[in-house]
């Protein structure tokens, strides 16, 4: 109903966002089809519905190195929101980057099944931690994994926005979603009449994915996430680079140089190395 009373109001852009929204806003859309829709993360598009949605694994591969320096335990653990590729493929790459520095580091995840639900977060941050992890990083929103890694001594990572505020002595970084230079370019092409239907994936290099300062980490630690980060951008470095062998230990059919946009934004398997069972 909200996205309707946007469109009958007379907005011309409309921009959605988050999981279970997609077909809702092409419901919408085919009733207004001289109205623009963007839709965040989606996958299905019309003729006034586009999607866009950002390479957030390219940022979770960079914590993954520092996860891999940083932990004593080889246990690092990972809060995910649901199952569903975007998520996925953050694991992945986390995972990917963390054995990258240490072949012997070991992955526990705890699925929230939320976006933001401070109680349900802090609750998978204690099991983790009960388990061992000493290093925390997380895909929802709220910054309790954050607080209750620091509440134990522990270390942890901020996601979506620079979350340092909230645990200052144990914080490492932050995963930063910046999605304003994109708005104001969609915006633009309606007002300048040259907006088309079109997928968007854009990463470290266009700024849609930021990293949040490196903290509480020794001096070689930072200069190789730094230099982890700017190969990643300059195009160099490739979190997915071929061959990818999931669980089973085969390689991911298809996979030419990278995994393409497609393959990452379909991903519903863990890497050879994550032991535990992805949930439908």
């Amino acid at each position: 109903r909200a996205i309707e009373q946007l469109a009958r109001t007379g907005h011309k852009l409309i921009f959605t966002t988050s999981f279970g929204f997609m077909e809702p806003t092409l419901a919408v859309a085919k009733k207004y089809p001289d109205v623009k829709f963007e839709h965040a993360t989606g996958f299905k598009r019309d003729k006034n519905v586009a999607t866009y949605s950002a390479k957030f694994h390219e940022g979770r591969y960079i914590i993954g190195q520092i996860v891999g320096k940083m932990t004593k335990s080889n246990v690092i653990g990972y809060v995910g929101a649901f199952p569903i590729p975007e998520v996925v493929a953050g694991i992945n790459a986390f995972y990917l980057g963390a054995k990258s520095v240490n072949p012997n580091v070991k992955i526990k995840i705890v699925w929230a099944n939320t976006w933001f639900d401070p109680g349900k977060e802090g609750d998978s941050a204690k099991a983790l931690l009960d388990q061992g992890a000493d290093v925390i990083t997380q895909h929802t929103d709220s910054p309790a994994p954050l607080q209750q890694a620091a509440a134990r001594g522990k270390y942890a990572f901020g996601q979506a926005s620079d979350m340092s505020k909230f645990a200052e002595k144990n914080i490492l970084s932050s995963i930063i979603d910046d999605w304003a230079p994109y708005y104001v370019e969609r915006t633009k092409a309606v007002l300048d009449g040259k907006w088309e239907s079109k997928d968007t994936f854009d990463g470290l290099a266009k700024g849609k994915v930021k990293m949040g300062p490196y903290m509480n980490m020794p001096a070689d630690v930072k200069a190789m996430a730094e230099a982890t980060e700017k190969a990643i951008a300059a195009g160099t470095l490739d979190p997915f680079k071929c061959p990818i062998l999931n669980q089973d230990g085969k390689e991911v059919a298809d996979c030419k140089g990278s995994l393409s946009d497609a393959q990452i934004n379909s991903m519903n398997y863990y890497v050879q190395g994550i032991d535990d069972k992805l949930p439908k």
